[in-house]
């Protein structure tokens, strides 16, 4: 185990997380008396609600994932270091965390918690192996690979049904997330790829939107919500709504709603349907008297957005619990800046924790796109759609986009995605499935080999079938 021993002369600053909380409270730190560590499980600062957009091959992974070293380069009281944090010592006032086998232990005299969230398959985690989230640069190329390669299967399928089930694409959750990945994958299919095959029409292909709820973007309200509808059943999309899924395997969903069960045939699916708070949440319920997390795995923080008993101990972001506070980009940037220029007012004696005005959130308003030209917008009581509100929405995406290159190139590829049918980021690999090793964690050896098919191939059955033999070499 390596200790963090360094002779810290200023404040000591703990930063865990590298999301929009992590990352808005170093930089309002730049010029404070401070010494900042920034801790992050990954290299890169993830602009996730763009992360569908690589799925669907219109950005590359570098124009929304900044590598944090360099965005913080010339911030010179800042060090990055990367690890997955497994401890928060609130009383000894450290923070361990682990990269490969190597335990490092980073004292801290402030710490804020921007850890963020993961996808939730409320309790049915085995979900994951079929249909990956759509919260890391990892499941937005795995979900590449699966997509393309379910257009190469059905290209090869000898019978009708095979290839129907290749052509048949399902999106659960009809919030921002999946109203936008249903949109996209339907102009990929309409769009990008018509013509390219030759034994199948890329327009038959069936885009599903499963939502549990009754309403497509139900927190937007009925009148977005209806205009985002309606615009995704003109473009083809079938939308079912008070579906529940019950489960999900390799061949497809079974779904519960008024009628009874039912099930469609689908080899591509995602999850979009709901989120979790990262485990660092217990883990400070756990060390800290009184501090409690909601279902959701979120901390109930006190109005300065502290834990109970702890005023040096910020959380921010996705782990917070704080009434009419949305788990958006917004809420992460005005919690971590708020937590920064507290932490700056006290350093510089103008501020003690006691004084600290409650925090206090601004809705800045929130917005989906749809489809090429069509998004639906909410500021306040406005309400608005159509094109208008896509340009909105290009422009706020364009605003918090990190570097001048990374704006320049991603306006040039929706220029070219947008107004064209050309999508710059068609590249699939079998890796970006297997990487994750989700063969391995199945214990049926055909559902392995189906999921191998129905992602990369010959090649790729072939890794199906020698895990499944390395399963059944187990087994037996």
């Amino acid at each position: 185990m390596n200790a963090d021993n360094s002779v810290a002369q200023r404040h000591r600053v703990v930063v865990i997380g590298s999301g929009f909380g992590g990352l808005f409270a170093c930089k309002h730190l730049r010029k404070a008396d401070v010494d900042i560590t920034l801790i992050s499980k990954t290299s890169t600062h993830l602009f996730q609600p763009l992360l569908y957009q690589v799925a669907t091959g219109i950005l590359s992974v570098g124009e929304i994932a900044p590598a944090t070293r360099i965005v913080l380069r010339k911030q010179q009281n800042v060090r990055v270091i990367m690890g997955e944090v497994d401890d928060i010592d609130v009383e000894g006032g450290t923070v361990t965390s682990r990269l490969l086998n190597q335990d490092t232990i980073t004292p801290f005299d402030s710490l804020i918690v921007a850890a963020g969230a993961q996808q939730s398959y409320f309790g049915n985690d085995h979900f994951a192996t079929y249909a990956p989230g759509m919260k890391t640069i990892d499941d937005a190329l795995e979900l590449r690979a699966r997509i393309l390669g379910s257009f190469e299967e059905a290209e090869l399928a000898t019978d009708q049904e095979t290839r129907e089930r290749f052509m048949t694409f399902v999106v659960v959750g009809a919030g921002p997330t999946g109203v936008e990945l249903a949109g996209q994958i339907a102009e990929l299919a309409d769009r990008t790829l018509d013509g390219t095959f030759r034994n199948i029409d890329t327009r038959d292909a069936r885009v599903i939107l499963v939502e549990g709820a009754g309403a497509v973007l139900a927190p937007m309200g009925p009148k977005l919500g209806g205009k985002a509808h309606q615009r995704l059943e003109k473009m083809g999309v079938e939308i079912q709504l008070n579906a529940i899924v019950t489960n999900v395997d390799a061949r497809g969903v079974t779904i519960k709603d008024g009628d009874g069960t039912r099930r469609i045939e689908s080899a591509c699916k995602v999850w979009s349907a709901g989120v979790q708070a990262s485990g660092l949440g217990k883990i400070l319920s756990e060390h800290s008297k009184g501090t409690e997390v909601d279902r959701a795995g979120r901390v109930i923080v006190e109005p300065d957005l502290t834990i109970k008993g702890y005023p040096n101990v910020f959380v921010v972001g996705d782990l917070m619990s704080v009434p009419g506070v949305p788990g958006q980009a917004q809420g992460a940037i005005q919690g971590g800046t708020y937590a920064a220029k507290a932490i700056k007012a006290e350093v510089e004696g103008k501020q003690q924790p006691q004084e600290r005005k409650p925090f206090k959130y601004f809705d800045k308003g929130s917005m989906a796109t749809v489809s090429r030209f069509s998004a639906v917008c909410q500021i306040g009581k406005l309400e608005f759609s159509g094109f208008i509100a896509w340009l909105a929405w290009l422009a706020l995406h364009l605003y918090y986009l990190v570097g001048f290159r990374s704006r320049f190139v991603t306006v040039l590829q929706w220029f070219t995605s947008f107004l064209g049918r050309h999508r710059g980021q068609m590249a699939a690999t079998e890796q970006w499935v297997f990487a994750r090793l989700a063969l391995e964690a199945l214990d049926n050896p055909e559902d392995a080999r189906e999921l191998a098919k129905q992602i990369g191939g010959e090649s790729a059955s072939e890794n199906g079938k020698s895990v499944a033999n390395a399963k059944a070499a187990e087994a037996s």
